[in-house]
């Protein structure tokens, strides 16, 4: 039986990156404890087999196609949130372009197209859902950033890293101005959580996986799977005196001096 204080029961979510990984099981969590849900991806085939495995649970699932970095998309898709369900109680916004240029030669083309959708898009979804959620006066909005918004990576992160720190004082600036008036915001910082795609290059590049993990005391890489209960928890009730805050998915990787070491570590590295 679950506790009321998580059960999600009436609410309405919308979850952007829904076709998998992160967002997926976002995206599952929250039907999972009773929500219906808006499910948002450019992957159409992806997004319709998570709208299907909603509706397997026995909530509506609406799914729409729509790229999160194009602020027209965006409003319509709010639009269309409107008309299917009239109104939002919680938003997680996960996508977030990425790119890997050394400073010196990031173009500032690349840049701008970075900043404009991890940053000027994320805003237009938090205002759109921020809006709405503040006319009823109760709302959750969490979004996705990195340990990239609260600590350098290099490897070429310069612009990502940019962009997600820009999101972590968003979410602390709108809190500060929406709190009060019924409207949490949180934010999300994963380390390295595992898909086919981070397989692949992780395979592709030897030692990268062990260069990770040496980061990471739990002493594995994350799995998507890893985000349902801080899904659930942020969404729901459990969480009303939380906003503002930032809440690392990292097996302990911010809380290790870049120095330290820990038992887990792969074997042969100090």
């Amino acid at each position: 039986m679950m506790h009321p204080l998580f059960d999600l029961s009436g609410r309405v979510a919308l979850v952007s990156g829904a076709a998998q990984n992160l967002g997926k099981n976002c995206a599952l969590a929250l039907a999972e404890a009773g929500a219906d849900l808006m499910v948002a991806d450019v992957n159409v085939e992806g997004n319709e087999r998570t709208a299907a495995e909603i509706r397997a649970l026995g909530r509506k699932a609406v799914p729409v196609t729509c790229d999160v970095s194009s602020v027209e998309q965006i409003r319509a898709m709010f639009q269309r949130l409107d008309h299917e369900f009239g109104k939002i109680d919680v938003l997680f916004n996960i996508p977030g372009n990425h790119g890997n240029w050394l400073p010196e030669d990031l173009r500032l083309e690349d840049l701008e197209e970075i900043i404009h959708a991890v940053v000027i898009a994320r805003f237009c979804l938090c205002q759109e859902g921020g809006r709405r959620m503040l006319a009823r006066g109760k709302g959750s909005i969490v979004n996705m950033c990195s340990i990239a918004g609260a600590t350098a990576l290099g490897r070429g992160n310069c612009a990502f890293s940019i962009g997600m720190g820009a999101v972590v004082q968003m979410t602390r600036e709108l809190s500060t101005e929406w709190s009060g008036r019924g409207v949490r915001v949180n934010a999300i910082l994963p380390a390295q959580i595992t898909s086919p795609a981070m397989e692949a290059r992780m395979d592709a590049t030897p030692g990268l996986r062990e260069m990770f993990l040496r980061g990471i005391p739990v002493g594995r890489l994350g799995v998507p799977s890893d985000i349902k209960g801080l899904a659930i928890f942020l969404a729901s009730d459990a969480s009303s005196f939380i906003t503002g805050s930032l809440f690392p998915l990292d097996g302990g990787n911010l809380a290790k001096n870049a120095g330290g070491s820990h038992p887990q570590r792969p074997a042969g590295q100090k």
